[in-house]
């Protein structure tokens, strides 16, 4: 409700029923809501005109006890400036914060365009956070001599060790996917990167910082795709109804454990025709659960889809997760459409053609 419209309303039944029922003395009530909604002056203000009205109701009903109430909206009037100082203090204070996070987000997770030559790609992601703009999911796109490379990955620890370990991994991708001949090498670059930071934590941290990550190479004549995955789910493939789960045949460290596991890198090859649909995705998508505990169904949900354009298809995921856990995300979620087009065919355009 309206500080205004309070003040009215408690103005009128004052003056229209009994002094008995003494309904003045929620006048204080007035500036303390504009507290919470107005700047100081017209909280102030508001508090002043308060005061005026018990005033002039303590001159038309004598007895009405008119100089405590007005002690009272004094003294929350006061109490009420003091409030809305604060309040415009914390909102001006959030407001940068969220500037510094924008800047990160822009570091962390660049824009890319939606087309590769004929790949065509989407980005989603949706911080657990309610006032989060970034988290420790991580994704990248970049295209190279060797062909279209993409990075998804989700760093295992929490704050801004997380985001700063993401950071790090990302911007050796940049340059890693630009200079390695072979995913295997890409993947040693960020194993490096990420040691390299854990290493500025204290040694019981460092298993807190490692990350699951996909690397995909799709080459520029197609046909093809490569995977490498580092403990991360698998991509899902779908080939004109047909669902694929591209499990890789042998497991590969994940990032930041390759001293103690070694590192052996495993990379898969799977076919990759136009109009397939290929769908990378963090473990908040997988791992999304109902009020019953139970995770949402993806793969009977990616095998329900058409051969939509990416776009269509990160929106459509989005609605149903939403829909799917209405208690809110409990954990980052990240995820990258892909889908090869023909030359000719126009960007964001369905793959099916007329019988």
């Amino acid at each position: 409700m309206s500080p205004v419209i309070l003040t009215v309303v408690i103005a009128s039944l004052a003056y229209t029923t009994p002094k008995e029922m003494a309904f003045s003395r929620l006048l204080p009530a007035a500036p303390a809501l504009a507290a919470a909604m107005w700047p100081v002056l017209p909280t102030v203000l508001l508090g002043t005109v308060c005061l005026f009205l018990m005033i002039g109701l303590g001159i038309v009903f004598p007895g009405l006890g008119t100089w405590w109430t007005a002690a009272g909206i004094v003294a929350v009037t006061v109490a009420a400036a003091y409030g809305s100082h604060a309040r415009l203090q914390r909102e001006r204070t959030l407001f940068q914060v969220r500037l510094v996070a924008d800047a990160a987000q822009q570091v962390v997770l660049s824009r890319m365009p939606r087309r590769f030559r004929d790949v065509e790609i989407e980005a989603l992601y949706l911080a657990a956070a309610a006032e989060a703009r970034i988290g420790g999911d991580f994704y990248e796109v970049v295209e190279t001599p060797y062909g279209v490379r993409l990075l998804i990955g989700d760093v295992r620890g929490k704050g801004l060790p997380a985001v700063g370990s993401a950071a790090a991994m990302v911007n050796s991708f940049r340059e890693a996917a630009y200079d390695e001949p072979d995913l295997g090498s890409i993947a040693r670059r960020l194993e490096a990167s990420s040691s390299r930071y854990s290493a500025s934590f204290p040694p019981e941290d460092l298993m807190e910082t490692f990350a699951t990550a996909l690397i995909v190479e799709i080459p520029h004549e197609g046909g093809r795709i490569e995977v490498l995955n580092c403990g991360h789910p698998p991509p899902l493939l779908l080939n004109h109804g047909q669902l694929r789960i591209l499990e890789p045949t042998a497991p590969s460290p994940l990032l930041n454990l390759a001293d103690l596991i070694g590192d052996r890198y495993s990379i898969d090859t799977f076919g990759f025709a136009p109009g397939d649909q290929l769908l990378l995705y963090t473990d908040g998508v997988s791992e999304a659960r109902n009020r019953d505990g139970e995770f949402f169904p993806l793969a009977a949900w990616m095998q329900q889809q058409s051969a939509a354009a990416p776009r269509e298809l990160l929106d459509a995921l989005h609605r149903d997760l939403v829909h799917y856990n209405r208690e809110g995300l409990d954990d980052d979620i990240a995820a990258l459409a892909v889908r090869w087009c023909e030359p000719s065919e126009p960007l964001g355009v369905r793959g099916d053609r007329p019988a």
